[in-house]
């Protein structure tokens, strides 16, 4: 019975450390992100709107809620960039934030 209760405790470990690494891949995601954006926006402060960018993420689970912040003030600040190549900015970014929470 000790064996499983500690294979158990063992899934259960795993899976809590995937969800960290998996909220703070997201959380830099987003931070990339929003210093990205303020780079094409032109914003006079990056890292304020990264911050609000990663802030963003708390409304809603899912990425969504990013997306469309991003969205809107790319829109509000005549920034033409399709939402294809901004999912797709996402993913790529997403891709550096996993790498770069791995190697930390």
């Amino acid at each position: 019975m000790a064996s499983m209760k500690d294979r158990e405790k063992g899934f259960e470990n795993k899976f809590a450390h995937d969800e960290e690494l998996k909220f703070k891949a997201e959380a830099r995601r987003n931070k990339l992100l929003g210093a990205w954006a303020a780079g094409e926006m032109g914003h006079a402060d990056p890292e304020a709107y990264a911050k609000e960018v990663v802030m963003s993420d708390f409304e809603e689970a899912g990425d969504e809620d990013v997306f469309r912040k991003v969205r809107a003030d790319f829109d509000a600040k005549g920034v033409a960039i399709s939402d294809e190549d901004l999912r797709a900015k996402m993913n790529e970014l997403l891709a550096v934030a996993v790498e770069q929470v791995q190697n930390n």
